[in-house]
């Protein structure tokens, strides 16, 4: 089975520090990963390679098998590439749908007015896929940490 995704001899650095060098790594349909290592072990800067934010200096990114040049978070996304962060990264006075969807919103037809009905159903239908029952109008803020965390993840899907 060809993976999902596939990194090969990836290396990336920094003003002088080599934070990758040759890297392999690979994701097939149904695996779960956890990236563990020692402080500055570059876990963070391959994931932030593979989200858009960070550009490779070296190797190769395979996605089903095709190589593919990740030239941003949007670009990444467009992919169907996503990152949940051990840490989260939620806005507290938005609601879960917000949190999900910012910078993304549905917008009215003219295109500057936000869908807000459109916004609560597109949420909805994530936490229905994910079993989650919560209100996509609650602010984040009244939230358990593990609700918050949920909505993280349906904010990668």
């Amino acid at each position: 089975m060809t993976p999902l995704i596939s990194v090969k001899n990836l290396s990336k650095s920094f003003p002088g520090v080599k934070a990758l060098d040759g890297v392999h790594f690979e994701l097939r349909a149904g695996e779960v990963h956890a990236l563990m290592g020692e402080n500055g072990a570059g876990k963070s800067t391959l994931m932030k390679i593979l989200a858009g934010v960070y550009r490779k200096d070296g190797g190769e990114v395979l996605l089903d098998g095709r190589p593919v040049e990740i030239e941003s978070p949007a670009h990444a996304q467009a992919l169907a590439i996503g990152i949940v962060h051990q840490e989260l990264h939620l806005m507290p006075h938005l609601s879960a749908a917000q949190n999900i969807y910012i910078g993304r919103e549905p917008r009215k037809s003219g295109g500057w007015l936000l869908d807000e009905a459109q916004l609560n159903r597109d949420a909805q239908a994530l936490f229905d896929r994910l079993h989650l029952k919560l209100d996509p109008a609650t602010l984040v803020s009244r939230l358990t940490v593990a609700r918050q965390q949920m909505v993280e993840i349906a904010k990668a899907l």
